[in-house]
């Protein structure tokens, strides 16, 4: 097992009770002003704290793709327009030395997914056609030029891959439900709907095609209408396109999905490789060398709300697929082969933090890349000898770093102007015990200006999953600024990493299996005592809410303690048994709980927010989005439903046209609004 190493600042504790506030400026450089210190002789630049405003100041880098030559990087920044009230993105690139960085394209809805050709000739990037809608692959020739469209398909272009010539590239294209008038829609399938895909009908499949560069003839690759595929991906020597396959558009009733291999070309016959339990997010690649294929696989179905993927490799001309992170009690979250394919770079969440690490495929050993420290890394690319990735801290949002000689090395700075404006709240590690004794970990933020010895009205606010976690990263975006937002308006925020979230083994995360709202609420309100003991918490000035799993485990916190002042609700529910047929859980209801006819007296007992709402006189603010296919509307209207006729304060918001994470900037910025206006009414600041 590998766990964090790094020394974290010093917990919270009945000796010192101090908080050091932490800045951090453009430059990197580091202030720490605690309590005890003098004054920096300095006059320090003023700045400000965070405002909704500011959601449409931050640039969201994601994706960078490493050049075949190993010199460029190109990446997507996305911005929210205002006017237009949409989200948008440009693709850019940076050199490797960071001396150079440009706009490829203009911020439009829908470009994304950047990739270079091997030849270094091309980068194609995936743009939403404007009549249509649909989104196609487009070219950039390096030697100069408008971008020209590679694609004009029917359907949406999905995923997809450069041949290692540079002359073909093979794509995804779903097609189906687009006749107009509509037409009823037609449903066989076990898992019959999904969050923004709506429903998954009977006529929606989604297959490879093959297009070439110069002369854009295209042909169908796969056409067997029992599957669907996805994440074509071309073998070193071009002979084979290993690819992802599934009877449903996502998992199959098992919760596995096979990868096949397939030469490319039309009407040939797909070869069996593996068949793993699906991850959270599937990635595949072939080793440099050809030999081999790396995937990830997750749990087994019973456990799929618990995700621990691991990393696995598999001979590509088939044989018996072993772990390579067998001794790693930790997700992987992304991967990237070295040159010589001995090795795998991977991404390890691990307590707060996500680290990279390299991991030797002889002998198995695993090592970290970098020193330890309270950062997130994700989206490893590696080509040309070099590695990139995105690194996000407490004080930073996510930009494109170089991982270079144990060291990571910044190359983007979209967010510097920003974050020198800004002063944020500090951030700090807690440790704690549970009511059974468990330690707890978390991260409490202080509001800027934080004074050692007063107590401050605090929020208690829940991630989502169960299986994610509060990490060391800074979020601005849709529906994760929270913490930030609300530690601007003079809140202390707590951030716990209850039992069933990721970071701490596959072991924590299953204590809470076929058991909801019991331990996780015991370490909620565990943390909430300890920041009152401590003197930080004002205990009559508590709030609690969250999003998703977070929502679901505000209602049963409420039910359970009369404390808090107020809760945000947001994409939760409570009536568990409601959510059988009209969420997309499907395979974790029938392999955890079992079939409600089965197991009612388990689907009640999980359901008691709402069955015992009576307990409940917490004012509450229930929202959501009235597309969510993952936890539907009715789960929000259900509690403010039972709410309303008991006569507690209560209030419910529903989001047009928005499904589980809301997209549409004023929506998100009315959200952020309503939030701090419902705690500032009922807790005040």
């Amino acid at each position: 097992m590998m766990t964090s190493d790094y020394r974290t600042p010093p917990a919270i504790n009945d000796e010192k009770n101090l908080i050091c506030t932490l800045y951090r400026s453009a430059a990197s450089l580091l202030l720490v002003l605690c309590a005890t210190h003098p004054l920096a002789q300095e006059a320090a630049p003023v700045r400000r704290t965070l405002s909704v405003d500011d959601f449409y100041r931050v640039h969201d880098v994601s994706d960078p793709q490493a050049s075949p030559d190993g010199q460029w990087v190109a990446y997507v920044v996305a911005t929210n327009d205002r006017d237009a009230d949409e989200a948008r993105s440009a693709i850019w690139m940076v050199s490797w030395d960071g001396s150079r960085r440009l706009a490829l394209t203009g911020a439009a809805q829908g470009n994304g997914k950047p990739r270079w050709s091997p030849d270094d000739r091309y980068l194609a990037f995936l743009a939403a056609d404007k009549g249509s809608g649909q989104t196609q692959i487009m070219l950039l020739d390096r030697r100069g030029g408008e971008p020209r469209r590679l694609t004009s398909t029917a359907g949406t272009v999905g995923d997809y891959s450069w041949s290692p010539d540079g002359r073909r590239v093979v794509f995804t294209v779903e097609q189906g439900d687009a006749a107009t008038p509509p037409k009823p829609i037609v449903i066989d399938a076990l898992h019959f709907k999904q969050d923004e895909d709506g429903y998954l009908s009977t006529g929606r499949k989604r297959h490879l095609y093959l297009i070439d560069v110069d002369d854009l003839h295209s042909e169908q690759l796969t056409d067997d209408p029992q599957y669907n595929e996805d994440l074509p991906v071309w073998s070193p020597d071009g002979r084979w396109v290993a690819f992802v396959r599934t009877r449903g558009l996502w998992l199959d009733q098992d919760g596995r999905e096979d990868i096949d291999i397939v030469e490319p070309r039309a009407g040939a016959t797909p070869h069996h490789v593996v068949r793993p339990f699906a991850p959270n997010t599937q990635q595949l690649a072939w080793s440099p060398n050809g030999a081999q294929i790396a995937y990830l696989q997750g749990q087994e179905p019973k456990f799929s709300a618990y995700l621990q993927d691991r990393l696995m490799i598999v001979p590509a001309a088939g044989g018996a697929a072993r772990a390579v992170t067998e001794k790693l009690d930790r997700t992987v979250k992304s991967f990237a082969f070295a040159a010589d394919s001995a090795s795998i770079t991977i991404a390890v969440e691990d307590d707060g933090t996500v680290y990279p690490a390299r991991v030797d495929l002889a002998s198995g050993s695993i090592n970290r890349e970098t020193a330890a420290g309270p950062f997130v890394v994700s989206a490893l690319s590696s080509a040309g000898g070099h590695t990139v990735l995105l690194e996000s801290s407490d004080a930073a949002p996510a930009e494109v770093h170089a991982l270079e000689g144990g060291h990571l090395r910044k190359l983007t700075a979209h967010n510097d102007a920003l974050l020198a404006q800004l002063e944020l709240g500090a951030v700090q590690n807690l440790r704690f015990k549970s009511r059974d004794g468990t330690e707890i970990h978390a991260l409490v933020v202080t509001p800027p200006g934080f004074v050692a010895g007063r107590r401050y009205p605090t929020v208690l606010w829940v991630h989502g999953g169960p299986n994610g976690q509060s990490k060391h990263s800074l979020v601005l975006d849709a529906g994760q600024s929270e913490p930030q937002m609300f530690a601007a308006k003079g809140y202390v925020v707590l951030l716990i990493n209850y039992r069933g979230s990721a970071g701490r083994g596959i072991a924590f995360a299953k204590a809470i299996f076929a058991d909801w709202g019991h331990k996780e609420v015991e370490d909620l309100l565990a943390g909430v005592n300890y920041l009152v003991a401590q003197g930080i918490a004002d205990p009559d000035r508590l709030a609690i809410g969250g999003w998703s799993y977070g929502g679901i485990l505000t209602d049963y916190t409420i039910a359970n303690d009369r404390r808090f002042k107020a809760a945000i609700s947001g994409a939760g529910s409570a009536d568990q048994l409601a959510m059988y047929g009209s969420d997309e859980y499907f395979l974790q209801y029938n392999n955890e709980l079992g079939p409600p006819w089965k197991n009612t007296a388990l689907w009640l007992k999980v359901s008691y927010p709402f069955l015992h709402a009576d307990r409940i006189h917490t004012p509450t603010l229930f929202m959501g989005g009235d597309k969510d296919f993952n936890v539907p509307i009715a789960g929000g209207e259900q509690m403010y439903q039972a709410l309303r006729t008991l006569g507690v304060p209560t209030r419910l918001v529903v989001y047009p046209d928005q499904h589980h994470v809301l997209t549409r900037p004023s929506f998100v910025e009315d959200l952020i609004e309503r939030m701090s206006d419902w705690l500032g009414r009922y807790v005040g600041h």
